[in-house]
């Protein structure tokens, strides 16, 4: 019996080991090129073909603003990809929570035609867009890259958003106007606190997916201006300078502590109580008075202490 036992621990360590060992090689294989490119930035050659010393001039040569195209393509990029953001995120919301509570026709084929920039390559939907507005007449620039960022975008904000709708959401919402509130104070004030984890997320996966992308950027810009990643990749030809390197590595340590704060909106909302009910798909065992605390809490925040407002007193019919 010991000898068993002992075999199946054995055996567990031995796949535990390999699991672990697995998963370093796939980080080490998504991580050492990030940790080269931060050594290389400090690198004393202009050339990043070889180690030659340690330097930190190509920060002060960033941070002097010498290489103007370089923070031209930045800021362009980055009011690109903040204005795709909040598009996608504001179209998110309303087609995630839309397809999520409301029952209409041609609901299913909606939900399946979200999944169509996600899944056809990226070069054929750059291709039709071109196609599009060169047929309409459009002039290429920020405007077409902005409506082809949003293509692939929204798909991600509603799927993100609306996964993030719980059952208990309409239950909440049901409480809330029992107890008063308006179909706007409902939204604001208890609907939209309770997929804020949701839209943080479809967010931070809406700015990456339009602050990286290449490929639209590239067949959708205009002449004189493009993307950050689009003047890279043309760099690219003759070799990344130093300072590419050194505002890469500037970037990466921006959004480390964004993706840290990302995480913490999830723990801060669970601890909320927001989501922890999305477990228990049954809606119907929910206690009354926790949802209807949960509805108070998220409308009157200040209400935590189990006291009510005023307008709150026909709050008897929690019983």
């Amino acid at each position: 019996m010991n000898t068993v036992k002992n075999k199946r621990v054995r055996r567990q360590k031995r796949s535990k080991f390999l699991t672990d060992l697995y998963a370093a090689l796939i980080y080490a294989m998504f991580y050492i090129p990030v940790v080269v490119m931060i050594a290389f930035s400090f690198n004393d050659s202009k050339r990043n073909y070889a180690w030659t010393g340690f330097t930190t001039q190509w920060y002060g040569k960033l941070f002097s603003f010498g290489n103007h195209d370089l923070w031209e393509s930045l800021v362009y990029s980055l009011v690109i990809a903040v204005l795709a953001t909040i598009i996608s995120v504001i179209i998110g919301v309303l087609g995630g929570i839309g397809l999520k509570k409301f029952e209409f026709r041609g609901k299913k084929f909606i939900g399946l035609m979200l999944y169509v920039p996600i899944v056809v390559p990226e070069i054929v939907l750059a291709v039709a867009m071109l196609i599009i507005f060169i047929t309409v007449g459009v002039s290429l620039g920020m405007g077409t890259i902005i409506i082809g960022h949003c293509t692939f975008c929204i798909p991600y904000a509603v799927i993100t958003i609306k996964g993030r709708i719980s059952g208990d959401n309409e239950t909440l919402q049901e409480a809330s106007m029992d107890l008063g509130a308006n179909r706007v104070q409902t939204f604001w004030r208890v609907t939209i606190p309770s997929i804020i984890p949701g839209i943080v997320s479809a967010a931070f996966l809406s700015f990456t997916l339009s602050i990286d992308d290449v490929v639209m950027s590239n067949m959708l810009a205009g002449a004189n201006q493009s993307t950050l990643p689009v003047l890279i990749l043309s760099v690219n030809r003759t070799g990344i300078t130093p300072d590419i390197n050194a505002l890469t590595t500037v970037d990466g340590g921006v959004h480390f502590p964004l993706t840290v704060a990302e995480g913490c909106i999830f723990v801060l909302g669970d601890n909320r109580g927001i989501s922890k009910d999305s477990r228990y798909p049954d809606v119907g065992q929910i206690d009354k008075r926790e949802v209807l605390g949960k509805a108070i809490f998220l409308m009157y925040p200040g209400t935590d202490d189990g006291t009510y407002p005023r307008e709150f007193d026909r709050v008897g019919a929690i019983q």
